[in-house]
């Protein structure tokens, strides 16, 4: 016969078991509670992110990429394309998207897509070997332009007008949306003694559009994303020059106006630098007429007078801004400049261009081409 203190023991063990059991049954199902949890975020995660990846890049953007497929290319190889050209949000999806809808047949070739078309868009474009979407309008914007210029030539070509879109690029709100939709435009362009926040940055190129009506959003927006594609082609050098993006693209927009050739615009950078270089102002004519708002055949000894922070013979060093939008030739040769003892430089009228150590030198060249 047990006793009573076996009892006591057999009781509080029995006691222990159970709250032990207890404590067990919490656990596991804290652990099911939480995995539950996370399967369900996870799930609803995942098809958030299946939906948005069938998406298109972006819905308004209307500009042309061109790609090659080259012979041969496997889907996977096709997807990572597109992928790499920002024209597709995940190469995977894509690929899972094309074996659920059994598409096969896409041929090689160039390709002119946006990144407003669809998957089905797309895929129908690669089995047939042409663009889907022929430009409507195409639209030549040149180099050395400022935003009032470019502004003139979308009124003439497109249904917008010049007020129409100079009012977007004033638009505080619209400018500091771009400041956070584009890694190259920083704070710089804030500073309120410029004149377009966007000055240099609507880039030279031929823009094709894919409606008839873009709206001034499409058609900015358009042009940011080439120089956002051109300058971040040059970031590494920028970074190694010292320089930041806003005095690349200002030192570009100068080099631009004082040249044509390549070979022009890599000297006539390296004697900016040496001018820098020891605290020589720039003494750029273009910078003068920007400051005055105009244009002239000839520069007055009152023009270079004008106080200005665009004046580069008022102020030492680079002007607050670009002047003008560029050529990548200019960007290039103002991150890559060639090493000169040239200090002056002078234009004959006739495109030629003398270059001169001394101020001597300079004064016989002008006296000899301009007096």
């Amino acid at each position: 016969m047990a006793s009573g203190k076996d009892k006591g023991n057999f009781k509080d063990n029995l006691i222990a078991r159970g709250e032990e059991a207890r404590t067990v049954r919490k656990i596991v199902a804290i652990v099911l509670i939480t995995l539950i949890i996370i399967l369900a975020v996870s799930g609803i995660s995942g098809y958030k992110y299946v939906k948005s990846a069938l998406q298109p890049v972006e819905p308004g953007n209307e500009q042309g990429i061109e790609i090659e497929i080259p012979l041969g290319s496997s889907t996977s190889s096709i997807a990572e394309i597109l992928e790499e050209n920002n024209l597709i949000k995940d190469s995977m999806i894509f690929r899972f998207y094309i074996k659920f809808k059994n598409e096969s047949g896409f041929q090689a070739g160039n390709y002119t897509f946006t990144k407003s078309m669809t998957f089905d868009e797309i895929i129908e474009s690669l089995k047939s070997g042409r663009i889907i979407k022929e430009p409507v309008l195409r639209v030549t914007i040149p180099e050395g332009l400022t935003i009032e210029e470019i502004a003139a030539i979308y009124a003439e070509k497109l249904p917008i007008t010049e007020e129409e879109f100079l009012d977007k690029v004033t638009d505080p709100n619209y400018i500091n949306q771009l400041i956070e939709q584009y890694s190259i435009l920083t704070e710089d362009i804030l500073n309120p003694e410029l004149r377009y926040a966007l000055e240099g940055y609507l880039f030279a190129a031929t823009y094709d559009f894919y409606q008839e009506d873009p709206s001034v959003e499409v058609v900015i927006e358009n042009m940011l994303n080439k120089s956002q594609a051109v300058l971040w082609k040059y970031i590494d050098g920028i970074n190694e020059s010292g320089l930041t993006i806003h005095e690349a693209a200002t030192m570009a927009s100068i080099v631009e106006k004082e040249a044509v050739t390549e070979d022009q615009r890599k000297k006539i950078a390296g004697i900016f630098y040496n001018r820098l270089d020891i605290g020589m102002p720039l003494q750029t004519d273009p910078t003068v007429l920007y400051a005055i708002g105009g244009h002239k055949e000839k520069v007055l000894l009152s023009d270079l007078e004008v106080e200005s922070p665009f004046n580069t013979y008022h102020i030492n060093g680079l002007p607050i801004g670009p002047i003008s939008n560029f050529s990548e030739s200019a960007l290039e040769s103002s991150i890559n400049p060639e090493e000169t003892a040239f200090l002056y430089f002078l234009h004959d009228g006739e495109g030629n261009i003398y270059y001169s150590e001394t101020l001597e030198e300079h004064n016989a060249y002008k006296n000899q081409y301009i007096n």
